[in-house]
């Protein structure tokens, strides 16, 4: 490894007045792949935001290079050599290798591109760096894999010093995933640094110089390779004691019916063989890392989703139709994304709570407003949202608040099933406990709850069951005795042993 590339010192960071990064500091070395780690919520995200010119820090100084930078743009970021690989890659698929590499910054003279010279300099690019890349293959048609290549690439061919890997593997297989990795070997060999962040520990094992870890906006410590263990990083995430993170309701089986049943299930690329049951008044908790295939299952049981192969059975019967269907028979789905897939931002609260329930407001294709009316009300008073104002603009309210509409839209009918894809995140301590009481309210009443999270706390607080995926599968099923957030960690690490029938 070479000498010091960045330095960000003492880096700062409040929003509304709540301190999301307390002094942190990060240094990374010329050719050196460095892993950043930290529970949801640790400041992972805050830290590389303020590092690619998204966010504006509040304290701190940022040194690149041997030289104290202002960074408060992209361009900024840019012009020191510093780029980012997220997972929602940013290519044109229509064009070719070259012409998105080039995208921007094309040579040319009196308005004709100098296509050659394009393509020279990209196929420099790629013989110097050893990419398996062709530089005329049209980007539609790569794989992930070579997709990614191409996104770093891009950042090479503006002289990326520094190269950001936002959770890079989330979307590959076990294949790709090794084509990344002779990449990522390949940029430590040409002295281009990484700054890799992952919840996926093996893979920090295998690639990190080094380690940084952050909890709750504090970093924790830095370990050296050797040093890079998994019990005691998973112990500088958590922060707790094995006996302190056990204090929790323990796990157990439900003698009811069973509501749901999902067996073989199987999605190209996505999961495979999954089976599974959740029953009647349960809340089914599951949880694993990023791209585990979690959101991807639950999101196929509502119907949003289409399946290769296998079969889901509610009350015993197969479960057929559209996404309309399902929400006849009672199914609700609380989506990840609650501000692109939950609700309609510039409508009012009772036109959010009624837009999953105007099969029962209409008749002959005209809307009972009276009875919208009532329902938006009855909702406001039931969550106790607030502003207590059901014409209010849904996009004016908190995190929480939001969360209840989201939640409102599936109480006004005949629930019976609901599916929730992180519960809480972005949401207040407060408003995270109101969640928590209402989500156990509906399974007191008999409602099946199959809750995805990625807060392992919350995962165990509100579970009756938990089941672990890894890489598509089940790898755990955690149905008695206490459970801890470090069992579930690890799991979905695969440290723990695989149960051998979920």
């Amino acid at each position: 490894m070479g000498e010091q590339l960045l330095l960000m010192k003492g880096i700062g960071k409040s929003f509304n007045g709540i301190e999301v990064l307390k002094h942190v500091d990060l240094d990374i070395n010329t050719g050196e792949v460095h892993a950043l780690m930290g529970e949801n919520g640790a400041g992972k995200s805050t830290l590389i935001k303020i590092l690619t010119g998204i966010y504006p820090k509040d304290t701190g100084t940022i040194i690149f290079n041997g030289k104290e930078v202002s960074i408060e743009s992209r361009t900024d970021s840019a012009a020191c050599g510093i780029a980012v690989i997220y997972q929602e890659l940013s290519l044109i698929p229509t064009l070719t290798v070259t012409q998105n590499v080039m995208l921007g910054k094309e040579p040319g003279k009196f308005g004709v591109l100098n296509t050659a010279g394009m393509r020279k300099k990209v196929k420099a690019l790629i013989d110097h760096y050893d990419f398996k890349l062709n530089p005329d293959a049209v980007v539609e048609t790569l794989s992930i894999a070579h997709r990614q290549t191409v996104e770093i690439l891009k950042a090479l061919s503006e002289d990326a010093r520094l190269i950001i890997m936002d959770e890079p593997t989330a979307s590959l297989s076990t294949k790709e995933s090794e084509i990344l990795f002779s990449i990522i070997e390949q940029l430590r060999k040409k002295e281009v640094s990484v700054l890799y962040i992952s919840h996926r520990l093996e893979e920090v094992f295998r690639l990190a110089d080094r380690l940084t870890v952050l909890r709750d906006g504090v970093k924790v410590g830095v370990l050296e390779k050797g040093e890079i263990d998994p019990h005691r990083v998973i112990h500088m995430m958590i922060g707790k004691d094995l006996s302190a993170s056990s204090a929790s309701h323990p796990m157990r089986k439900t003698d009811t019916e069973p509501v749901i049943e999902v067996k073989e299930l199987s999605r190209r690329g996505v999961f495979r063989d999954i089976t599974f049951s959740a029953h009647k008044g349960e809340i089914l908790g599951i949880g694993g890392l990023v791209g585990s295939g979690r959101t991807e299952v639950i999101r196929c049981i509502f119907g949003a989703d289409p399946v290769d192969s296998g079969e889901i059975c509610y009350n015993g019967k197969p479960l057929s139709g559209n996404t309309h269907a399902r929400i006849r028979q009672g199914i609700g789905l609380i989506p990840e994304d609650r501000r692109l897939q939950g609700f309609v931002p510039l409508l009012s609260i009772e036109r959010n709570v009624a837009s999953t329930n105007y099969d029962q407001l209409t008749r002959f294709g005209i809307v009972n407003t009276m009875k919208e009316k009532m329902m938006g009300l009855a909702s406001t008073k039931k969550l106790d949202i607030r502003p207590a104002n059901p014409l209010i603009q849904v996009g004016n309210l908190s995190g929480g608040n939001q969360q209840k509409v989201v939640l409102g839209k599936w109480l006004a009918r005949n629930l019976k099933v609901l599916l929730v894809d992180e519960a809480t995140a972005g949401i207040d301590v407060g408003a995270k406990d109101e969640i928590y009481k209402l989500l156990e309210s509906l399974a007191a009443q008999g409602v099946t709850i199959i809750v995805v999270s990625s807060d392992l706390e919350e995962l165990i607080r509100i579970s009756t069951r938990i089941l672990v995926f890894r890489s598509g599968r089940i790898f755990r099923e955690f149905s008695d005795g206490f459970v801890t957030q470090e069992d579930i960690l690890e799991a979905a690490s695969g440290i723990q042993k695989e149960t051998e029938e979920a």
